[in-house]
């Protein structure tokens, strides 16, 4: 018995160049340790998180990229520490997270294809054409979140999100918890 495979997708992405969203109003400047879990070398790596969101009658005709944007600014007001960078502290290289409010890369992209033609499941080509921040390494001095929009044919987007590989309950609640906000205000 073989199994019959779908010739691979072919489609473009077009990505506008990415820019610094930070926080809508001052936040504190301030350092925040990371557990002990997150200090494991083993753990420092990006994970990507993908959300769909389908098209919304009520946004006709409004930039959906800007209402996310200030949607985005807004959020990091009240989850600052995610405008920071993640840096090491001495030689023992303790991570911690510089609250200093450089921001959320954001990239917004175009691609000409249709979520239907993705099928079940978002295998790659499509995980391929996710930002990777340039000259970073890995994820010290990297941004904590990358927010990439992407349209789709049929007004359909992806809003795709790396987070570094920070693994503390807390901290995965919290990156939740930005996008639901963000979807939140999306909405109203």
């Amino acid at each position: 018995m073989s199994l019959l495979s779908s010739p691979p997708l072919v489609f473009t992405v077009k990505k506008c160049k990415p820019e610094l969203v930070i926080p809508a109003m001052s936040t504190p400047n301030e350092t925040k340790l990371l557990s002990d879990i997150d200090d494991q070398q083993g753990l420092r790596f990006i994970v990507p998180i993908i959300q769909i969101y389908p098209y919304e009658p009520s946004m006709l005709g409004k930039d959906i990229v800007k209402v996310i944007r200030k949607a985005l600014a807004l959020t990091l007001v009240f989850y600052y520490p995610f405008a920071g960078r993640v840096r090491e502290l001495g030689p023992s290289k303790k991570l911690m997270v510089d609250c200093n409010g450089e921001g959320v890369l954001f990239l917004e992209a175009d691609a000409d294809i249709t979520l239907h033609q993705f099928g079940d499941t978002l295998q790659p080509p499509f995980s391929q054409q996710l930002y990777h921040v340039p000259s970073s390494h890995g994820i010290i001095d990297s941004p904590l979140l990358v927010i990439q929009v992407i349209h789709l044919i049929f007004i359909y987007f992806f809003f795709a999100g790396t987070n570094n590989g920070i693994k503390t309950l807390m901290l995965k609640l919290q990156i939740l918890n930005i996008f639901n906000q963000i979807n939140y205000i999306f909405r109203n």
